[in-house]
């Protein structure tokens, strides 16, 4: 994102509504702020962490809540760190804000683990299967939220790897066993349905950053590879050196989330994250008055986002169709 468009869109999540909610007016008049807590996975500074802390401030402003009028926000960034993340979560429910919101599967554990009275909006890949809520329509706790990915993406993202890479025959999908174990069941799940594509698709299992380069060097040196980076802690934070690896033995890769094409990443596909949380602050917004997220049924993405860096395929010698560059949400010359 360029400065002049961060800011522009800081000052327009900064900027007051004319019209305060019940809530908020009643609390703006009794001289005291609502007070909520936000615990993300990634680190504060990275670019992806501030896009989406844009977009919930937005959508708080347009709930008539404010930070320093009528509410009161604590932030916590555990920067991929387990054992971080874990203390800021006994920290942010020893405070114990009206309501948390929590992004990634690392954060949302602990705060599982943590409480079992204080609502939590998360936004977090596969909420049921991993035990944070019962089902999508009555998750039935104290969390509720939106879910990132299901495992019908990985058709999405092995026939847009394809369509770039056309040789590609082999495919794996890397992720931390440790961060993001629900991989394992949707790659059950995919090789259970037939599907057009015959592509061999199996897990590539990566637990620390030491491991990124060989594993991916490995990797490319069987002709037809390909690579799938799925959103996880652990491939957020790494980012940077997957996409390097991948770079430097020239593998076709995709990961999720357009603003990594920028950062020189192959193809990208996934859901608009600034869109869920700017969607989530009505979560928070509800929660506040009254609501329980045991009756706020979990939402599932609604806007998606292709992108193709056009630099990075000719330097792995690949032809983009026409076809998808025109489908493109936005190309990187």
């Amino acid at each position: 994102m360029k400065r002049r468009e961060f800011m522009h869109l800081f000052a327009g999540a900064a900027a007051a509504p004319t019209v305060l909610s019940p809530r908020a007016a009643r609390a703006q008049l009794l001289g005291r702020m609502a007070r909520i807590a936000v615990l993300v996975g990634l680190a504060e500074n990275d670019p992806e962490t501030q896009s989406r802390l844009i977009a919930l401030r937005q959508g708080l402003a347009e709930a008539g809540w404010v930070e320093g009028r009528n509410i009161q926000v604590d932030y916590r960034f555990g920067a991929g760190d387990p054992n971080r993340i874990r203390a800021m979560a006994a920290e942010l429910v020893r405070l114990a804000p009206a309501v948390i919101f929590a992004n990634g599967s690392l954060a949302v554990a602990a705060l599982h683990a943590a409480t079992s009275s204080i609502p939590i909006v998360s936004v977090v890949n596969d909420p049921v299967g991993q035990g944070f809520i019962a089902n999508l329509a009555r998750p039935g706790g104290n969390i509720t939220g939106f879910t990132i990915n299901e495992s019908e993406m990985l058709g999405k993202w092995l026939g847009l790897l394809k369509e770039v890479a056309p040789t590609v025959e082999r495919a794996r999908l890397m992720f931390n066993p440790q961060t993001a174990s629900y991989y394992e069941a949707y790659l059950r799940e995919f090789e259970a349905l037939p599907r057009a594509i015959k592509v061999d698709l199996r897990a590539l299992p990566v637990r620390a950053a030491a491991e990124i380069d060989p594993v991916v060097a490995a990797l490319a040196r069987v002709p037809a590879s390909g690579l799938i980076v799925p959103p996880d802690n652990f491939n957020l934070v790494n980012r940077a050196a997957i996409i390097s690896a991948s770079a430097r033995y020239r593998l076709p890769t995709i990961h999720s989330y357009r603003q990594f094409a920028s950062e020189g990443a192959l193809i990208t596909y996934g859901p608009h994250v600034a869109d869920i949380f700017r969607r989530a602050a009505a979560y928070v917004d509800r929660i506040l008055k009254g609501a329980k997220p045991a009756d706020l049924p979990a939402q599932s993405p609604v806007k998606f986002e292709l992108a193709i860096n056009l630099k990075t395929a000719r330097a792995l010698g690949l032809e983009v169709p026409q076809t998808l560059l025109a489908l493109a949400d936005e190309v990187v010359e």
